[in-house]
């Protein structure tokens, strides 16, 4: 008798990018059906207060708002995947893929504008990164080398500290510290790395501590845990049989325990912070996509706001899908399905 063939088995990185695909199309339907398909005029609303009725007509008929809901999102999903065309009687507005409109009040294409804005957000975000991962793990690492001593109780009360602060408050009394009393740094303005890389690091410093150090808390407890669970399990407690000192345990052994979940979170919360650090961003004045955003929302620019929305859906989305990876990659003990 011989048994039916199996179909192959698809290959657990391509299973894992179907998924973020299939998520993203699904995040594109549920943000157009949001914004566009909600009570209200999205042609007065991508247009401005100050648009007349004329222009809201023209608005309307380049943005295709008088065909059907379901025409629509086929042609908002053409714009993103292939670009289109937003024609208004003998004026034709075309719009590269991935289109995620076109902002009236600005005259510009959204995708041009939240390029333009990426390098700041990247910026912030990068040097974070390096900040609650140093801080972060290293405190984690000396907390439970510690444990059970002062130096274990002096770090989890700051750590407990920097959790309940919010992030907008860390931010300002660095201002006042640092730039108003201190008068160590002037107040932080934005300068692109291209035209000086080190005012551009000067100016992102205090922005760069906020995130990390608010960020920081997370990672030391998750590094603490990581280390005493690990610690705890058989094959630590055979090599301490064996008289293996107490600190190799934890570095040579227990950290890798802990790397595969810092690495996905980190992957998870770089992708969040590309998404827009909105509250740093607004502080610190730093043009990027989250200080896009609220100026979005304050003016009523529909599709600024509706592309920075798809924007920080598909930078966690894609964050999450590599955390996944990456969680396997360092944690062989882990196998994707």
């Amino acid at each position: 008798m011989t048994l039916p063939q199996l179909p192959p088995r698809v290959p657990p990185v391509l299973g894992r990018l179907g998924g973020a695909l299939l998520v993203l199309l699904v995040l594109s339907l549920a943000v157009y059906a949001l914004f566009y398909v909600a009570p209200g005029d999205p042609a007065r609303l991508a247009c401005g207060e100050r648009c007349n009725p004329a222009q809201i007509a023209q608005v309307r008929e380049q943005l295709g708002l008088n065909d059907s809901v379901v025409v629509q999102y086929l042609h908002f999903l053409q714009g993103l995947l292939a670009g289109r065309d937003y024609s208004g009687g003998a004026a034709v507005l075309h719009c590269d893929a991935p289109c995620l409109g076109f902002s009236y009040q600005n005259d510009r294409q959204v995708t041009e504008l939240l390029l333009e804005r990426l390098p700041a957000t990247f910026s912030l975000a990068l040097g974070a990164l390096v900040i609650w991962l140093v801080v972060g793990v290293g405190t984690g690492l000396l907390s439970a080398l510690r444990r059970g001593g002062a130096t274990e109780r002096v770090l989890t009360v700051l750590t407990l500290a920097a959790t309940g602060t919010p992030v907008f408050i860390l931010g300002l009394l660095l201002l006042m510290a640092v730039c108003a009393y201190l008068q160590w740094l002037p107040f932080p303005t934005y300068v692109p790395f291209g035209e000086d890389a080190e005012q551009w690091a000067w100016n992102l410093l205090l922005p760069w501590i906020t995130l990390g150090v608010f960020e920081s808390a997370k990672y030391a407890r998750i590094t603490r845990s990581s280390i005493l669970e690990t610690l705890a399990e058989d094959h630590i407690r055979t090599f301490r049989a064996y008289g293996v000192g107490e600190r190799a345990l934890v570095t040579r052994h227990a950290v890798r325990g802990a790397v595969a979940p810092v690495i996905a979170l980190s992957a998870v919360d770089f992708g969040t912070m590309i998404g827009g650090a909105v509250l740093t961003e607004s502080l610190f004045g730093i043009p990027g996509l989250g200080k896009t955003l609220i100026d979005g929302v304050r003016v009523v620019d529909l599709p600024v706001v509706v592309g920075v929305v798809l924007a920080i859906g598909t930078a966690v989305v894609i964050a999450g899908a590599v955390a996944d990876l990456l969680y396997a990659v360092a944690d062989r003990r882990v196998t994707l399905s």
